[in-house]
């Protein structure tokens, strides 16, 4: 068992997360009440990912769910949660690895899922693929700002593990915005990276952090399949939901 505290990025709350080995599929707790971890229970996409089941919702999994398939952690853990949004913490994934490996060497990965045909999936500008073959993510970016423009990552499962400290990121002409919509009441410089007109207004971890930050939900958001997927991944202008629509995607043409 091992607990994490910080702050909740949209609504300021402090959460604290607690992890306990258990058999069966990664779940959530909230109360009494288990959100599986999974496509099914899918409930939002709009700056992080969402999970409900029976009335009960919790937010921002994605982060947590990377650093657990980093760990090779498919299944084995229930997640409880104290408020209904993870907390943020340093922005990135990293800061859950400690607690995980609190829990010891994962159980047994589960057979990966293989794609009996190509698949590709369009929404909102982006575009994501899946080719039959070995596993590895693409991602390349495309924002309009002098800072990161054009990036690309690409890399198998064994380079999954570097994508874990790249932290979240916003730009400054949207803060006020997001606020008014009653997002991002908890964010500070201290959970994002800040994007102002002229660069960011901290130090990067490395020169291309957004679009690794981008493949680092990635693999979260596809951690809902609960197996590995072995399948060449390419995403373009990716965002979550385009995330779960590849993992919708891939699941319909999994080999039985």
């Amino acid at each position: 068992m091992a607990t994490v505290t910080g702050r909740a990025i949209h609504s300021g709350l402090t959460s604290s997360v607690t992890l306990h080995r258990a058999s069966g599929p990664l779940r959530f707790q909230r109360g009494g009440t288990e959100v599986p971890a999974d496509l099914v229970h899918l409930s939002g996409a709009e700056r992080a990912t969402s999970l409900s089941a029976d009335g009960a919702s919790v937010h921002m999994v994605e982060h947590l769910l990377a650093a657990l398939r980093v760990a090779g952690y498919f299944e084995g853990v229930v997640i409880e949660a104290t408020c209904d949004e993870l907390p943020i913490l340093d922005g990135s994934a990293a800061p859950w690895s400690g607690a995980i490996a609190e829990l010891g060497p994962p159980p047994p990965a589960p057979a990966a899922l293989v794609p009996q045909r190509e698949v590709a999936v369009a929404l909102r500008g982006g575009l994501a693929r899946a080719t039959p073959g070995e596993e590895s993510l693409a991602y390349s970016v495309a924002f309009d700002h002098p800072a990161i423009g054009v990036q690309a990552w690409e890399g198998g499962p064994g380079a999954y593990g570097e994508l874990l400290n790249a932290r979240t990121f916003g730009f400054e002409r949207d803060w006020e915005a997001l606020k008014a919509r009653g997002l991002a009441l908890g964010a500070s410089e201290a959970h994002v990276i800040v994007f102002a007109m002229d660069g960011p207004t901290r130090p990067l971890r490395h020169p291309y952090e957004p679009v690794r930050h981008k493949a680092l939900d990635a693999v979260g958001d596809l951690a809902l399949l609960g197996r590995p997927v072995r399948a060449r991944l390419t995403i373009e202008r990716g965002s979550h939901a385009l995330h779960h629509e590849l993992a919708r995607a891939l699941a319909a043409v999994a080999a039985p």
